[in-house]
């Protein structure tokens, strides 16, 4: 007999990763230190952006974004919630339950392999049937977000 555990959400998550032609010390600097300058640049759904917080780029800055996505407008508050100096940055939804992933790793001196990853952490129920739908979409996003990065950093 097939049981189902509906009980315990299941999180969503979609990744893309790219070669970026520039040290890790760069992309990171562009991409983290300089996340609440540059961000809306590789976003372009990001219609409004402003961190709420006077933190600079550390653990538990705060900021506020409201996106066009599909003509629908989201507004969304989150976090820095981990950051490795030239290795990660992680973003978490405190309106939205999501998480957002940026992973470095340096390739050689001067390339960079930069992962995207999104996790859409509690979908509902009536959801599940869609859950590829949204997996590419997240996906198709992320690269795209990715690609605006490699060639803002061109």
């Amino acid at each position: 007999m097939l049981a189902l555990d509906f009980s315990r959400p299941r999180p969503i998550i979609g990744s893309a990763s790219i070669e970026i032609d520039r040290p890790v010390q760069d992309v990171y600097a562009f991409v983290v230190e300089n996340f609440f300058e540059n961000y809306p640049h590789w976003a372009p759904e990001v219609v409004e952006f402003k961190p709420i917080n006077d933190n600079p780029m550390t653990v538990g800055a705060i900021a506020r974004q409201t996106r066009i996505e599909q003509g629908q407008k989201i507004e969304s508050t989150f976090e820095v919630a981990a950051l490795i100096p030239n290795e990660l940055l992680e973003l978490q939804g405190l309106s939205e339950p999501y998480r957002n992933r940026y992973r470095l790793e340096s390739i050689s001196a001067l390339k960079t392999h930069l992962t995207f990853e999104f996790e859409l952490s509690n979908v509902e129920l009536f959801m599940r049937p869609f859950e590829k739908l949204i997996r590419r979409a997240i996906e198709e996003g992320a690269q795209n977000s990715l690609e605006n990065i490699k060639t803002l950093l061109a």
